[in-house]
């Protein structure tokens, strides 16, 4: 086990130390202010699950558009087909559409040497998977956040926050914080990772800090591969967490 130890540090290691451009959004949690390029797009099939003691959650597949309708502004669109597999002792397993996500991402600073490119991305989670189920809310929530952007040489980092209105028996609005750091390796490699904190969701609910890791792997200029995993460190009962998709970029400047 020492062994094994020291490898993954060394591993860590040398993938700190290598040159890399700007990269940023999916496979994290914490998002990006930056746009996709006016007239150009990014169409993703992924899937993100998790673990805890009461079983598995996820999407599977879900399927994600992004377009650059105007310079600075994005349209995004997440549609989820979604799955709730119990523990043993706690139901059957469930399978169908969940809540469909829309947003729209607006850069309103570009990054200079000092100034970091800051933008804006509201969210509406939509109702329309089964509630009675567990495959959807059955509220429409809101998430309201701001991020920043900033490079450094061969690194780029990326974070912020912002608030979710999470209406529903039981529920509350909360706020979500992350920030996360990547360098690109071996041309068509970047490895990142980020932190990330939601205050309670839930009355008489805990507080989350949560990890990931993520590599973005580029099989060439419009194609990726695109893969992170974590888990809970604090509060809460999540043990595992992953994201897993292809990226297709398409446009006139792709």
């Amino acid at each position: 086990m020492p062994r094994r130890r020291r490898l993954i540090l060394n591993i860590v290691l040398i993938l700190m130390c290598a040159p890399a451009p700007a990269l940023a959004g999916p496979p994290y949690t914490t998002d990006d202010p930056e746009t996709v390029d006016y007239r150009n797009g990014e169409f993703y099939v992924a899937s993100q699950v998790g673990h805890d003691e009461t079983g598995w959650t996820g999407t599977g597949p879900h399927f994600e558009v992004n377009y650059g309708v105007l310079p600075n502004v994005q349209l995004h669109l997440i549609a989820p087909l979604v799955f709730v597999l119990p523990a043993d002792d706690q139901g059957s397993g469930r399978y169908g559409y969940g809540d469909t996500e829309v947003g729209v991402k607006v850069r309103f600073v570009k990054e200079t040497e000092w100034v970091p490119m800051v933008g804006v991305f509201p969210i509406l989670e939509l109702p329309s998977g089964d509630s009675k189920n567990g495959l959807g809310s059955g509220n429409v929530q809101t998430f309201l956040p701001v991020w920043l952007q900033k490079s450094f040489g061969p690194w780029t980092t990326y974070g912020g926050g912002g608030y979710w209105f999470n209406p529903g028996t039981g529920n509350k609005d909360y706020w979500f914080v992350g920030w996360q750091v990547q360098r690109q390796i071996l041309g068509g490699l970047t490895a990142g990772m980020e932190v990330f904190h939601t205050t309670p969701k839930e009355e008489h609910g805990d507080s989350e800090t949560r990890f990931n890791v993520g590599l973005v792997m580029d099989f060439t200029e419009h194609q990726h591969l695109l893969f992170s995993a974590g888990r809970g460190i604090q509060g809460g009962s999540n043990d595992f967490q992953g994201y897993l998709a292809y990226q297709l970029t398409f446009g006139p400047n792709k």
